[in-house]
């Protein structure tokens, strides 16, 4: 595996490998690798003639700078774990290499950035967008890939995808859990052994709204999920929605809908946890 630092260098390397017939999936990430980064390596090894991916910690797209500072970074792993996955290109740039100017880019989702981590986190898609953007124009991938844990950025990045006409497919992999249940997160590092249990509540509120839906009006479940992690110690829940999963908009009643998506966000002692899951509406005769 080769590791590249200059955006000026992976463009070269991508525009030689294209001229050769390669194809050549992407993923996109920002370091502290898990198994649920590397569950996308190998698909993407598999899918693709070349596999390439990236590790920076984006500034753009944090709303709160403590956040950033204190995301874990151990690119000397994530390089080693990489590699032991079929990775063949490692960007690792720097902030100066992907920022030489100030960013003034403002990119606009419309509603689906006025739901959920889009209003709780003012900026972070914009943030989200202007990395992509930038990655996908160096990288030139026929696939990239992203984790469910992330759906909303997945929407995101697809709306972004058909509106700059990007020629590729995103593709999504389910979410990997730990076998407590806790989805992965290279934010989970930052948690003790005590605020990891209570970090469980998160899927397992998922999972207790699961066994609802069809059976209860989307009101009092909502209430109820409300209910029980106010009981949890350390967990202070941002939101829990349920919602359509292609649009992301909150849905008011379950009648007209065959899926769901339950999405899920909570600060954990200092440190802010996504989760959600997509079901199934089993109506009621």
């Amino acid at each position: 595996m080769q590791v590249i630092e200059q955006a000026s260098a992976i463009r070269s390397i991508v525009q030689a490998l294209r001229c050769s017939g390669k194809s050549i999936g992407f993923v996109p990430t920002m370091g502290a690798l898990h198994n649920g980064h590397l569950q996308l390596i190998r698909a993407a090894a598999q899918q693709n003639d070349i596999t390439i991916c990236s590790v920076f910690v984006n500034p753009t797209q944090f709303n709160n700078q403590e956040d950033y500072k204190l995301y874990p970074r151990s690119l000397e792993q994530d390089t080693a774990a990489l590699a032991a996955v079929g990775c063949d290109y490692l960007f690792a740039p720097t902030a100066a290499d992907m920022y030489p100017e100030q960013s003034l880019l403002h990119f606009s989702f419309g509603v689906l950035e006025e739901v959920m981590e889009g209003a709780h986190r003012p900026g972070h898609f914009n943030g989200v967008a202007i990395i992509v953007s930038k990655l996908f124009h160096l990288v030139q991938p026929h696939r990239a890939y992203f984790g469910q844990k992330d759906l909303q950025q997945v929407a995101v990045v697809r709306q972004l995808v058909q509106g700059l006409g990007f020629d590729l497919e995103v593709v999504c992999y389910p979410t990997i859990r730990e076998a407590s249940g806790l989805a992965m997160s290279s934010r989970n590092k930052r948690l003790d052994v005590q605020q990891l249990e209570h970090a469980t509540h998160l899927h397992k509120a998922l999972l207790r709204a699961e066994a609802q839906i069809g059976a209860k009006p989307v009101a009092a479940i909502k209430e109820d999920i409300v209910a029980y992690l106010a009981k949890v110690p350390q967990l202070q829940l941002e939101y829990f929605e349920i919602a359509n999963p292609a649009t992301l908009q909150p849905v008011p009643d379950l009648s007209a809908e065959p899926e769901v998506a339950l999405c899920i966000a909570a600060h954990v002692g200092p440190v802010r946890l996504i989760d959600n899951m997509i079901v199934k509406v089993l109506q009621q005769a």
